[in-house]
């Protein structure tokens, strides 16, 4: 039981690892953070539980291939010091499965949150609630300095393949 536990340390750290290191995973983190709040706090989308399923499957999958990209882009790192073509074509094929997951997660929720009366019902409340709108454009700004700062100290390692 214990080395259970510990093995839950060690993927915790690793979700923790890519947050601190890499922007692209605070991007998605981003993203869902804010997709899950505005289905959580406001009730303008109808979402099944199939739907819901959809979404956490795709975001499951988009979070899984970032830190899959990073193994990958750590381990080529690790290996090797010199720039080879080999490390490079894993690189960025590891770059692009994530691109192909996250390109299947924006179609998902397009898919799923694609509810025209549900924007105006946003937009709506938005317009009726102007201190809510500087809070969301407030929230905004301050994911943005998230998303390209990350946590300051940590987040300047070098991503060279970034």
């Amino acid at each position: 039981m214990k080395s259970l536990l510990k093995s839950f340390g060690y993927a915790f750290r690793g979700i923790w690892y890519a947050l601190l290191y890499e922007r692209n995973m605070r991007i998605h983190f981003v993203c869902m953070i804010y997709m899950y709040s505005f289905l959580g706090v406001y009730d303008f989308f109808e979402v099944t539980r199939t739907q819901f399923a959809v979404l956490f499957l795709a975001n499951a999958l988009v979070v899984a291939a970032e830190l899959m990209n990073t193994a990958v882009e750590r381990t080529v790192d690790l290996a090797s010091e010199v720039h080879t073509e080999k490390g490079k074509i894993a690189k960025d094929t590891a770059a692009g499965a994530v691109l192909v997951c996250a390109v299947f997660a924006v179609c998902a929720g397009i898919a799923v949150l694609g509810q025209k009366q549900a924007f105006t019902a946003l937009f709506t409340y938005y317009r009726e609630h102007p201190l809510m709108l500087l809070i969301f454009v407030l929230s905004v700004a301050l994911a943005t300095v998230f998303i390209f700062k990350g946590f300051g100290k940590y987040s300047t390692q070098d991503n060279s393949s970034k």
